[in-house]
């Protein structure tokens, strides 16, 4: 199996993903609409119902199973990317259902029961485990980063920006700095152990484009002035 990411993005456009499948390869696709293009024998394309997890975490309700040997075209919204993972027997890392766009056979998918502090702000109560020999591709927004934990020295993530994490890591929901910069901030994730943590550099820049916007001299100083003014005032 050869996976080709296109990250040329002309005109605003989108992030392209050619699949090329050889024989007895098999991938199961979890967001099927957004294929394109397909060459290969129609009978390679076997679509299936979602089960009730997978339905309630993905917001879908069918899945696609394609087989080799074929080809075929996924395109991605603009602002989004897909990162290509390579499951290794000691990976430990947890995953959040929702950025899960492919996996291959060989993957098996464990579900671990989130601490109650972690449901609260995740809006999920499990995280996926994948074990097994294949692959997996993560939909994200914006390009993947990995940083290693440090087991005293703690790394302080956005909440909303990571997509996993070593199982086993300690994770305190909190803000950082002064006072002015814990209030204009969005909760973050202090977090300490071995292993890497990924997260998505593209979640904010939403935020980046209104602030170069011009949105009124009177609302910037509201943002600014008032605690936690970027989360209340939209």
């Amino acid at each position: 199996m050869h996976i080709h990411l296109n990250n040329a993005e002309a005109g605003g456009a989108g992030q392209v993903v050619t699949f090329s499948l050889v024989q007895d390869d098999r991938l199961h696709i979890l967001h099927p609409q957004q294929i394109v293009a397909f060459r290969g024998p129609s009978s390679s394309r076997n679509d299936k119902f979602m089960n009730i997890s997978g339905i309630y975490r993905k917001k879908k309700l069918i899945k696609s199973e394609i087989t080799g040997p074929c080809q075929f075209v996924a395109a991605l919204p603009p602002g989004f990317t897909m990162k290509e993972v390579e499951l290794s027997e000691n990976s430990d890392l947890l995953y959040d259902f929702r950025h899960l766009f492919f996996y291959s056979d060989g993957v098996t998918m464990h579900t671990k029961i989130q601490k109650i502090k972690n449901m609260l702000i995740t809006r999920d109560a499990v995280k996926m485990k994948f074990s097994g020999k294949g692959k997996i591709g993560l939909l994200t927004q914006g390009q993947v980063c990995q940083q290693e934990l440090h087991p005293t020295a703690p790394l302080y993530v956005d909440a909303g920006s990571i997509i996993a994490y070593p199982e086993n890591a300690q994770l305190e929901l909190t803000v950082y700095g002064n006072n002015l910069a814990s209030q204009h901030m969005n909760y973050h994730w202090k977090m300490t152990g071995h292993g890497s943590v990924l997260f998505q550099a593209g979640r904010e820049n939403h935020r980046l484009e209104q602030d170069m916007n011009d949105e009124g001299l009177f609302k910037r100083i509201l943002k600014e002035v008032i605690p936690f003014g970027n989360l209340l005032i939209k």
